[in-house]
């Protein structure tokens, strides 16, 4: 024999009993030997239990009642249920009547939604040709008077299920969760009994499989509904399924398991709506070592117990334990710190307040003498337990919570080493779970960026991110999801991804935003991993990195803004850094793509005297200058030939004032922890100043006019030399500031700087360990394709930490 079990969302009203009908139909005519365990069907038992407290606080519970007894009778005569109807009419007006209701009739209420659905399967069956017959429940499992969580009383219960199945050939369909006394008396097993209910026939019954029929397909890695990439979990040891149990998965109840690890009966949990597929087995052979699953205890309260005076004092947890035991209050998990900290309760929320009174009235005495200090209950918290974690690991997910600012309020391991808990708030609850699943599961790490600035190096790294993603997924199990892209004035935003159209439907579908609407839209879809990428050059944008950083966003930037304000603001940006443990990555700041910033703090912070850094910082003066100390061209031919090719900017005084040079070279006087600002830079201004005040069309119509400035300047030169524009740090870089210039020079075209070629950059490090050989970085200075891929590096950095 085998034992099906259907729950309440599996009888619901439609598909759910229609399916329920054709699996059991096709175990019939298989002449396959089954006994059918039903739930209440639908929601029916917090349906019951809504009406009861209603009828308590003396409302009009009516109109719930009638809408429960149209659902329950859909598909049969208006009088099937009648006696059913009348006795909780009767039972409903007395609760009214007294404004009050024991567990007794509690159980007696909440009976009726097993009663009602093992009646209505059994006619349907019957409607449908199969031999069935409806068992009630109580006729069979006698247990204690323990009303609501009651214990079946074996030795009784198996003589009585054995007997009834001794001859019988239908098909019996019987009432889970329910039970009753040797006198008579309705109980109720516990929530989610009808799975116990199912188990002791089982064992009863010596019985081949219990087949557990849910809404989902077996048992996952975590809860579907929470966690998207959760997977199925083919095969699970019975202990491994009791750990479940226990830590709170709901699709098993915690004493499910007992009764056939005790006949080693295999439980098999299948999908309803989905009959063809093999589930989850769980049966006594053990699967390798691991990590199984997550679960989550969401109904629970933890329960604080502060006090100085609690510091070495004995007795102090029997004490505690007694309450609980008086008061009949289960505690899941207990943590206990040698400071005054005291004593973390972890208990069902439902029963939180009883216990705060309970605890309150045993320690009454202690607060008068000042040894306890508080006792408060805190209900916005959730437990998440990973089953099969020990420490030798932990390592890794609480890591990745923390760096996602989830920071657990408490966390303990049982004492095999093999579980582990973790007490967060409620709202951090589904972004955990997946910071966590991500993280163990070795599924694809998911990193959520949002892209500010879409504008040449903006538009190319989206572009380069939605080519590259697959391939990334692929190779590194990472997967780049762009969930929003900002203008200064328009945002688009999806949680799955922008799509390759993205250009056109942010012009026409973009909507206004403030970036505290993309925090919130990042906290309310539980995003993880999150990066804020900034490609624009605002100065007002870079005020947002802090709120960012505070709100578990990394930063990538190709925007120099930030490092080159007030070395006051500097230094709050890396406090804040430091505080929210998050990156900031700018490497494109300075030598676009080349490594040039991360070079220079490994010399840094390896304690590397660096005594002189000098080079040509930008690449749309680098082609300038090659081009025009080669060629035999006016200047402004060879300047002409830079904005047409896109190498300046639309105005080029903006490159050749050297101001963007200038804030290169301080961006790198502060990675050596210089404190200069950028004011007390020497810069010396490429542009006439006859023509610094035209406007940029004027300026760009008396382009020839610098051309006997620059001609006379290389006309100057020493023979064999050649023009650069080069930033310069000197000085005794050891004290709080350096020397920092930026100018034209004449080098030997024989010399590193003097063979630079095309719109190329050039970096000479001087330390002290290489004297007058510097580290020399050289490659592509400029270039929207070249940044991009440089800012595409940092996020790849930042994606493949931890």
């Amino acid at each position: 024999m085998k034992i099906l079990k259907f729950g309440g969302k599996s009888l619901a009203n439609g598909e759910g009993i229609n399916q329920v009908i054709q699996i059991i139909a096709n175990r019939y005519y298989k002449d396959e030997e089954v006994a059918v365990v039903v739930s209440a069907r639908g929601n029916a038992t917090d349906e019951l239990l809504a009406i009861l407290n209603f009828a308590q606080q003396g409302f009009n519970y009516e109109d719930l009642f009638h809408d429960f007894k149209v659902y329950q009778s859909e598909g049969v005569a208006a009088d099937f249920f009648e006696a059913e109807f009348n006795t909780l009419t009767k039972l409903f007006e007395g609760v009214k009547l007294l404004s009050d209701f024991s567990d007794k009739i509690k159980d007696q209420v909440l009976a009726f939604g097993e009663l009602i659905a093992a009646k209505y399967l059994t006619y349907k069956l019957s409607e449908k040709g199969l031999s069935a017959v409806f068992v009630d429940a109580r006729k069979l499992i006698v247990t204690d008077s323990n009303f609501g969580n009651a214990q079946p009383i074996d030795s009784i219960s198996k003589k009585n299920v054995q007997k009834f199945f001794e001859n019988s050939t239908a098909v019996s369909v019987v009432t889970g969760f329910i039970g009753a006394t040797a006198t008579g008396e309705t109980t109720t097993l516990g929530r989610n009994g009808s799975n116990y209910t199912a188990s002791l026939l089982a064992n009863y019954l010596n019985a081949a499989e219990f087949q557990n029929f849910t809404h989902v397909d077996g048992i996952y890695t975590a809860n579907p509904e929470l966690v998207e990439d959760a997977k199925k979990i083919e095969r699970l040891s019975f202990n491994e399924a009791n750990e479940l149990a226990n830590f709170g998965a709901t699709i098993l109840h915690a004493k499910t398991i007992i009764p056939l690890v005790e006949k080693n009966i295999p439980l098999r949990i299948l999908n309803t709506f989905n009959p063809e597929n093999d589930g989850t087995l769980i049966t006594a052979e053990q699967t390798d070592e691991g990590i199984k699953s997550l679960s989550v205890l969401d109904h629970v309260s933890l329960i604080n117990l502060e006090g100085r005076g609690l510091l070495g004092k004995t007795g102090v947890d029997a004490r505690i334990f007694k309450v609980m035991a008086d008061n009949g209050i289960s505690v899941s998990i207990i943590s206990q710190g040698s400071s005054e900290r005291g004593i973390g309760l972890v208990v069902n929320t439902d029963r939180a307040s009883e216990a705060l009174v309970g605890l309150e009235k045993e320690f009454e005495n202690d607060f008068y003498t000042r040894d306890v200090n508080r006792i408060s209950v805190d209900d916005n918290i959730s437990v998440i337990s990973i089953i099969g974690q020990d420490l030798s690991t932990f390592h890794k997910p609480y890591t990745a919570l923390i760096r996602n600012k989830i920071v657990p309020i408490l966390f303990n391991n049982t004492t095999t080493g093999r579980n582990i808990s973790l007490v967060i708030k409620k709202n951090d609850l589904k972004r955990a779970l997946n910071v966590i699943h991500g993280e163990i599961f070795g599924v694809t790490k998911k990193i959520n960026i949002a892209v500010f600035g879409h504008g040449l190096v903006g538009g190319t790294l989206i572009n380069q991110i939605l080519s590259s993603s697959k391939n990334i997924e692929f190779k590194k199990g990472i997967k780049l999801n762009v969930f929003a892209v900002a203008n200064s004035s328009k945002l688009i935003i999806n949680k799955r991804g922008i799509s390759e159209n993205w250009k056109t439907e942010i012009e026409q579908q973009g909507q206004k935003y403030s970036v505290k609407e993309i925090i919130q839209y990042a906290k309310n879809n539980h995003l993880e991993n999150l990066i804020a990428v900034d490609n624009t050059a605002s100065k007002d944008f870079v005020e947002n990195y802090i709120e960012l950083i505070e709100n578990s966003f990394d930063v990538v930037s190709s925007n120099k803004v930030a490092n080159t304000l007030s070395y006051d603001f500097y230094k709050k940006l890396r406090k804040a850094l430091a505080k929210n443990q998050k990156n900031y990555l700018y490497e494109t700041n300075v030598g676009a793509g080349l490594p040039l910033i991360d070079t220079i703090k490994l010399l840094h912070l390896s304690g590397e005297n660096i005594t002189k850094i000098k080079g040509v910082f930008s690449g749309s003066l680098s082609f300038i200058f090659n081009n025009y100390s080669l060629e035999n061209r006016p200047f402004s031919e060879v300047l002409k030939d830079a904005i047409a090719k896109g190498y300046t900017e639309p105005d080029p005084r903006e490159d050749l004032c050297g101001n963007d040079v200038a804030r290169k070279l301080l961006i790198l006087a502060r990675e050596l922890d210089l404190q200069n600002e950028f004011d007390e830079i020497k810069i010396q201004n490429l542009i006439p100043e006859s023509l610094r005040t035209l406007s940029t069309r004027e300026f760009l119509v008396s382009l020839d006019k610098l051309d006997d400035y620059y001609s006379e300047i290389k006309q100057s030169q020493e023979k064999g030399n050649v023009l650069r524009y080069i930033g310069e740090l000197s000085g005794d870089l050891q004290q709080d500031k350096g020397d920092l210039e930026v100018k034209l020079v004449s080098v030997p075209e024989s010399s590193a700087l003097g063979q630079l070629k095309g719109s190329d950059s050039i970096f000479e490090i001087y330390t002290e360990s290489y004297g007058e050989r510097p580290i020399v970085i050289q490659g592509a200075g400029a270039g929207a394709s070249v940044t991009a891929r440089g800012v595409f590096g940092d996020i790849l950095r930042l994606a493949d930490k931890g």
